[in-house]
């Protein structure tokens, strides 16, 4: 992995990232590897964006201007409220650079030093090895396997169930 470029911009996603949201949801292997579809409307992702509560947390990568990639993490509620959801996407031209390590570790700053989360949980294609290495790097350990949870190409793929615990 090289390097992510000296003028990477971790900052929270603005509603005038929309547009920009929409062509990195829309990128192959981003499509890949997330629920993303290419009939998405920028419509959805701005009405996604305006629609983020206290407890959602999403921040993008900027990158000489350009959105190289996002990441949000979702606070539940009620007896949940310790737990976190996470989700990552890296623009397709920017994979392999560094971005979601940084994403990542923006948002697990944000859960232990702001939030005083215990859980983060996230779900994975089970061949996306790249980003599994990842998470497991930033220690999310493997707690099970949703079998046949995606459609992908003709075929139901399934997806590994990660959590980070924080002890106290």
């Amino acid at each position: 992995m090289t390097a992510a470029p000296m003028s990477t911009i971790i900052r929270p996603v603005r509603i005038e990232d929309a547009d920009q949201i929409n062509e990195l949801r829309r990128q192959p292997n981003v499509m890949e590897y997330t629920l993303g579809l290419p009939s998405e409307r920028v419509t959805a992702n701005r009405q996604f964006v305006e629609g983020l509560g206290p407890n959602d947390h999403l921040m993008v990568a900027e990158v000489e201007g350009r959105i190289a990639g996002m990441a949000g993490l979702h606070v539940a509620h009620g007896k949940r409220r310790h737990v976190a959801v996470l989700g990552i996407s890296v623009h397709d031209a920017y994979q392999g650079r560094g971005i979601g390590r940084l994403l990542m570790a923006s948002l697990l700053d944000i859960a232990d030093n702001f939030l005083g989360l215990v859980r983060v949980e996230l779900e994975v294609l089970v061949d996306n090895t790249r980003a599994i290495t990842l998470y497991e790097s930033l220690g999310f350990q493997t707690e099970g396997l949703k079998r046949g949870d995606i459609f992908r190409r003709g075929a139901y793929l399934d997806v590994v169930v990660m959590g980070r615990i924080r002890e106290a």
